[in-house]
């Protein structure tokens, strides 16, 4: 009976041991896990200007975040950027946050700091009972440079002769390297390039004067650097005034009848109650998101100049439209359009060759709204050429295209009332005159001659 009761009071024993133990042991086992907090920095570029937004992002499944602390040294001297603590939940569950992020504003100049190198540390610990009970911690360092002085511009090329609807260029150089430099236009910016000389700080920007800009227009240089940092300047320049040309166009239920069943695959379209109507949305709604659409190709362009002399005009055509002309659209009686028309028409023969007007890569080849089927062309820079109501497209997008390359044939497609090739030439996100292109004087005035003057001149 002694020896029944002595086991009882061991196996007691035995269990009350394993119950306090057992769950000791498992929260030491977790409670002591050696696994370093997570952190990320979001710096690019590492230059802090005026301002900059730095975003911290730091984890710790296992244990949760205990504190994160973020501090700047310069010159010996270390300043406090940022100090957070996180709340603690229990023995068990550590801490209540396992992720966060942390959102810096960096104004170096009202701290004390002057331009130069710099070190941002970042430290962030959890809730571990390792090293003590101070938690795994992990630390980083990130090497920045501190700038908040503008860039400076500096115009190297001389005569900027501009038309309204027309094209310019200027050659500059940054100070420094750049996020952006560029020419502003009234709201619109056009942006430069560098690798048409052999100094990278030097660069050249195509930059355009819309049909409806007047001499008035304000036109600067501008240029941001790497710290954000934004500089301006105006550059020595002469904005000529144009009158383009009014064209009156009937509309005849023929026409309506013809071409309006080619834009059903539009909601808008389908969905109106006449001919008329859908040809209003056609000729406004359509019209202006094909122009976004060519407008946001345009955006993006090959880093070299890729075309070299004057543009190829269609063989043995003859001009039926110019740029910029201001269409009113007549139904019967009644005037129920007016729109400006972004380009050249060329009449030949139907189904006429169409040759690519000069060098450069296929950015665009498809059908689009009142374009019909279409192919643009990258000739660098910002350069682009248009080709429209084609019959047939003979090239594909991303294809390499020589100066007079065949590209496709002429035709009726997309809002076109006879065989023919729109023509346009676009400047980064705005339509240019394309007679000036064909001109081998114009271009030898307004661009080649001044590329070389440079380079001749940085030798």
């Amino acid at each position: 009976m002694r020896t029944q009761k002595k086991n009882v009071r061991l196996w007691l024993l035995m269990i009350l041991v394993v119950a306090i133990v057992l769950p000791v042991a498992v929260i030491l086992f977790f409670r002591l896990e050696g696994q370093p907090p997570e952190i990320a920095v979001e710096l690019t570029p590492p230059v802090i200007g005026l301002s900059k937004e730095v975003t911290v992002s730091f984890a710790d499944p296992q244990s949760g975040v205990r504190r994160v602390w973020v501090g700047l040294l310069k010159d010996g001297k270390e300043t406090v950027l940022a100090e957070k603590a996180f709340p603690f939940s229990g023995v068990i569950r550590g801490g209540a946050v396992r992720e966060d992020a942390l959102q810096l504003t960096i104004e170096p100049q009202l701290r004390g700091f002057t331009d130069g190198e710099a070190t941002l540390r970042f430290a962030v610990w959890d809730f571990a009972w390792r090293d003590w009970l101070r938690g795994n911690r992990t630390y980083v360092e990130k090497t920045v440079q501190i700038d908040t002085q503008p860039p400076s511009l500096d115009v190297l090329s001389r005569a900027h002769n501009v038309s309204q609807g027309g094209t310019g260029a200027v050659v500059y150089r940054t100070s420094e390297p750049c996020l952006e430099s560029g020419v502003q236009v009234g709201d619109n910016f056009f942006p430069g390039h560098a690798g048409a000389f052999k100094d990278p700080s030097v660069h050249l920007a195509f930059f355009a004067l819309g049909y409806d800009q007047g001499a008035d227009t304000p036109v600067l240089l501008t240029a941001t650097d790497l710290g954000g940092n934004r500089s301006q300047s105006g550059f020595p320049h002469y904005l000529r005034n144009k009158k383009f040309r009014q064209d009156t166009l009937k509309i005849t239920d023929r026409f309506l009848n013809w071409k309006m069943p080619e834009f059903d695959t539009e909601p808008a379209v389908a969905a109106a109650s006449s001919m008329k109507e859908k040809f209003l949305i056609v000729n406004g709604a359509v019209r202006h998101e094909n122009f976004k659409t060519l407008g946001e190709v345009g955006r993006s362009t090959e880093k070299a100049i890729l075309w070299q002399g004057p543009f190829l005009r269609l063989p043995n055509s003859a001009r039926r439209a110019g740029f910029a002309d201001q269409r009113v659209y007549q139904y019967g009686d009644q005037t129920i359009d007016r729109q400006v028309h972004m380009g050249v028409d060329l009449a030949s023969v139907a189904h006429a060759p169409v040759p690519a007007a000069n060098s450069g890569k296929v950015v665009f080849a498809q059908p689009l709204g009142i374009y019909g089927r279409s192919v643009m062309i990258d000739h660098g820079f910002g350069l682009f050429s248009l080709y429209s109501h084609l019959n047939s497209i003979t090239v594909q997008e991303g294809q390499q295209v020589k100066k007079g390359d065949l590209i496709g044939h002429t035709g009726v497609t997309g809002l076109a009332g006879g065989d023919h090739l729109h023509f346009g030439i676009m400047v980064h996100n705005t339509f240019v005159d394309p007679v000036e292109w064909w001109d081998p004087a114009w271009i030898i005035n307004n661009v080649t001659d001044k590329i070389e003057t440079v380079a001749s001149g940085l030798k």
